[in-house]
């Protein structure tokens, strides 16, 4: 399988829609009191802002002219003061791989190629979120190397 990535492109949208529902769904089916339902979670308008965005870097991975995968990332810097030291980050927003094409080594390639990106950007780390419901995707990030840097708790009163 030969897999490319490449950055996105305005003409990408309606390609991207489906991976960017998918996302989108397990999120609403895990927290539907935070997430709400919708068929366009990423508005045309949005993308094409983040496209222009110098912070923030969208790349796909393709087989042959079909967009199987897709990176969302965005650079943010902590300002230092007393307490905390100045740092860049590379935040991945999301990621997602077309279901057919899942466990074929697509989310390690561009994963891997957001890494490459970063130490290129000369960032002190690559971060993320992810859910505790989402233990396939944990275990797919400590097989790259990341770990657990914090932890974000809740109490729900509805």
């Amino acid at each position: 399988m030969d897999i490319s990535i490449r950055t996105a492109e305005q003409n990408d949208y309606e390609s991207l829609l489906p991976l960017f529902r998918q996302v989108h769904e397990f999120h609403v089916f895990e927290r539907p009191d935070l997430y709400k339902e919708n068929s366009t979670p990423v508005e045309q308008e949005f993308f094409e802002s983040q496209l222009i965005d110098s912070k923030q870097h969208i790349f796909v991975a393709t087989l042959g002219n079909d967009i199987v995968g897709v990176i969302v990332t965005k650079e943010e810097e902590t300002i230092e003061n007393s307490f905390l030291k100045l740092r860049k980050v590379l935040f991945i927003n999301s990621l997602c791989v077309a279901e057919t094409y899942r466990k074929k080594g697509i989310g390690k390639k561009l994963t891997r190629y957001v890494f490459d990106f970063g130490r290129n950007l000369r960032v002190d780390s690559i971060e993320l979120g992810v859910s505790e419901k989402n233990t396939s995707a944990i275990e797919f990030y400590r097989s790259l190397g990341m770990t657990t840097k914090s932890r974000k708790m809740e109490i729900k009163f509805n």
